[in-house]
């Protein structure tokens, strides 16, 4: 089980697992055997036991996503698979402003693709912004939980909103609406990393000793 389901195409720096294994193997011995069979696009950072009453989702306090946008006007060949080319430069003025309206707890139905057995469209986010590193401009969002394609579905009007084809009261207007999928098309899957999965404790720290 993941602590974070992610589309194909989208990568993963922080994704934490949870297995039942009978393996009397000490957790470093683990890793380097899942690192040997598994293909080379992933690797296994570290392994710990952890008690029996341990959930990889429900105890999940947040999930942590960046999304790349490589904006300049010329593509990379090394950045084509690993974040999204926009050729005409972002404002990311506004981009921001509507990030302050999607902070806090909202109904994000017009953000989801479906809800694939999700009884509530309702979402806190804790952070969101924009910034720029250098050729990138980076989306950072925080929240307890996503919906199906909230967050590439979130970067599209956000491009949409810095490019200058709609306005931030166009953008509250989708929010507000709540109509399932209003916020599409999605963004490319490339440019979406899930960064981070925190616990109340480092998952290092729930280990059994």
């Amino acid at each position: 089980m993941a602590a974070s389901r992610t589309d194909t195409g989208v990568h993963a720096k922080g994704q934490v697992v949870s297995f039942w294994a009978e393996s009397t193997l000490d957790t470093m011995t683990l890793v380097k055997a899942l690192n040997h069979y598994l293909p080379g696009d992933i690797a296994v950072k570290a392994a710990y036991r952890v008690g029996d009453d341990f959930n990889i989702r429900r105890d999940a306090l947040s999930r942590e996503y960046h999304y790349y946008i490589l904006n300049r006007k010329t593509r990379s060949p090394f950045s084509r698979r690993f974040a999204l080319f926009v050729p005409k430069m972002l404002d990311m003025q506004p981009m921001n402003e509507a990030c302050q309206l999607i902070r806090g707890q909202h109904d994000f139905a017009s953000f989801a693709s479906s809800l694939e057995g999700s009884k509530s469209t309702l979402r806190n986010v804790y952070e969101a912004g924009i910034e720029g590193k250098g050729d990138f401009t980076v989306f950072r969002i925080v929240a307890n939980s996503f919906l199906p394609h909230q967050v590439r579905s979130t970067v599209g009007l956000l491009i949409r909103l810095g490019l200058g084809k709609m306005g931030i009261a166009d953008f509250r207007d989708i929010m507000e609406a709540r109509i399932l999928g209003l916020a599409g098309p999605l963004s490319p899957a490339c440019g979406l990393y899930l960064m981070k999965v925190n616990y109340a404790k480092p998952v290092g720290e729930l280990a059994l000793s």
